[in-house]
């Protein structure tokens, strides 16, 4: 007998979202995988420098899954929930876990890093990781890009329609000339959209609670009729259908 609206709703509103890790919803929801399989790239990179961060790293999941860290590993993390589980995750690591008040500061020396990493970045201070960068050194990242869940997001802010001014700020074009204006080479910068489904309301809710800036004011109280409504149509069409969009890019320190 299938679950009633209020009981998948209930059920992923009370959740945990804590942390970067996306096990509750397994067989709730789907997403592809983009090609270049971003976790065994970073791994790589890793295994050859002696000193690298992190940026923003949620609960260390992504950065836990490297097979071997160079000498000096650090990792940022602004948010003090992620950042205890990030703190537990990798600290028998060795890696240090620091909480910077403000995601817009790296709080290291210049020239400190010969890699500086990021999968999922909330926001990206080019100048910042070129501060931090040593001469020659890389920025490897997986970025949020343009238009990412729009078909999800238009659906709860459908008062509000596409949302222009936001998506810019993700695209590869826009990303690459502010990396350049914090005086980097652009090495890759490479897009790719993934398709993803949602069996059920409950992974709506999950998703909309843990990814908080796809639609920033989500509550379940606030939007229950348009979850209503989203469930009766995933009740009779099947999996609701939206695509996200990630980017690889890669960056230089030009060696002087």
């Amino acid at each position: 007998m299938s679950r009633t609206f209020d009981e998948l709703v209930a059920e992923a509103d009370s959740a945990p979202v804590d942390g970067w890790n996306f096990s509750w919803l397994d067989g709730r929801a789907t997403e592809q995988r983009p090609s270049w399989g971003y976790q065994r790239l970073m791994s790589d990179r890793l295994a050859n420098v002696s000193a690298a961060l992190d940026i923003q790293t949620g609960g260390g999941e992504v950065l836990a899954g490297a097979a071997k860290f160079p000498p000096t590993m650090a990792a940022t993390e602004a948010w003090p929930p992620n950042a205890a589980l990030a703190t537990q995750r990798l600290h028998p690591r060795g890696v240090v876990v620091v909480t910077p008040p403000d995601e817009s500061v790296l709080p290291f020396a210049d020239e400190a890093f010969d890699l500086v990493t990021s999968r999922h970045p909330n926001t990206v201070c080019w100048n910042e990781i070129a501060r931090v960068l040593r001469p020659g050194g890389t920025y490897l990242a997986q970025h949020i890009g343009p238009a990412t869940v729009a078909e999800l997001v238009e659906f709860f802010r459908a008062s509000q329609g596409p949302q222009p001014e936001a998506w810019a700020r993700r695209h590869p074009d826009a990303e690459r000339a502010q990396a350049r204006a914090a005086g980097l080479e652009v090495v890759t910068m490479r897009l790719e959209r993934l398709r993803q489904e949602y069996f059920d309301i409950g992974a709506v809710v999950y998703f909309l609670r843990k990814v908080i800036w796809a639609v920033p004011d989500f509550t379940v109280r606030r939007h229950r009729s348009r979850l209503r409504e989203l469930h009766e149509r995933i009740q009779s069409d099947g999996p609701f259908v939206a695509h996200a969009t990630r980017v690889l890019v890669e960056a230089r320190k030009p060696v002087h």
